[in-house]
């Protein structure tokens, strides 16, 4: 079962799909801004927020269960947005749908690539911070910070709290995610080069998307074109809302 936020009726289906950690609330003020102009459907992925726990999460296991959760819920065609391990997870979906039934893509800063380990401490932490289960938020940080020095990235997976019997425990499966680690770092399966229109989003001083990866992203994705925008990193929705909302919103009407 994939757990999902609707925000606005209105115009065309776009589904929204965070990243590693992350949940559908990551997404709600850039939801609530493209409501205007589209019924945003933003998604808890396998593993994450109140969506079904999954062994063995692949790419194409994770794709599967999100398009039967857009044929379950009537939506038809769709736009697709989809941030970092989500954006791998669209590109994915892009590779398996039926011809037509996603009609353009955006893919947030992520390129269809095998990356290296870089979480293995946050995967600790996390660990740390389900098995202590913390009386308060506070003692969650406090634990957290001696696996993870930056506090904005606390506070980002600290999202994940929730209040439990014993005091506070995660809406993460970190079992299943540190198992499927591996897997999550590779690229997509993608077998033949994908038509859809598509839109990279890069963040100026993030380095998921580099140079090197122009041959192999270009050749899967012929149709795609690329923007950066100024002073981002990795969470550029975050850092730069409004720019990144109207790169969407350009892009897709």
């Amino acid at each position: 079962m994939i757990n999902a936020k609707q925000y606005g009726s209105a115009g065309p289906n776009l589904i929204v799909i965070h990243g590693l950690f992350g949940n559908a609330d990551n997404w709600h003020s850039i939801a609530q801004s493209l409501s205007e102009h589209f019924t945003v459907h933003c998604i808890d992925l396998p593993n994450h927020g109140k969506s079904d726990n999954m062994t063995d999460a692949s790419y194409p296991k994770m794709a599967e269960a999100v398009l039967d959760w857009a044929t379950l819920n009537n939506i038809g065609a769709f736009y697709l947005l989809g941030h970092s391990m989500g954006g791998k997870v669209a590109m994915q979906m892009a590779a398996m749908a039926t011809p037509g039934q996603i009609e353009k893509l955006i893919v947030v800063d992520i390129a269809p690539v095998d990356y290296q380990p870089s979480h293995t401490r946050i995967l600790e932490g996390l660990k740390a911070v389900e098995e202590s289960q913390p009386a308060s938020r506070k003692a969650a940080d406090a634990l957290l910070s001696q696996y993870e020095p930056q506090l904005a990235v606390r506070q980002f997976l600290l999202k994940n709290l929730v209040k439990s019997e014993h005091g506070f425990t995660l809406e993460l499966s970190i079992k299943n995610i540190a198992e499927s680690y591996a897997t999550i770092l590779q690229k997509p399966i993608i077998e033949n080069a994908i038509n859809t229109p598509t839109l990279f989003i890069k963040g100026e001083n993030s380095d998921y998307i580099i140079a090197a990866y122009q041959e192999e992203t270009a050749a899967l994705f012929p149709n795609a074109s690329v923007k950066i925008i100024p002073g981002a990193g990795h969470w550029l929705h975050a850092e730069k809302p409004l720019p990144f909302t109207s790169l969407v919103k350009r892009f897709l009407q």
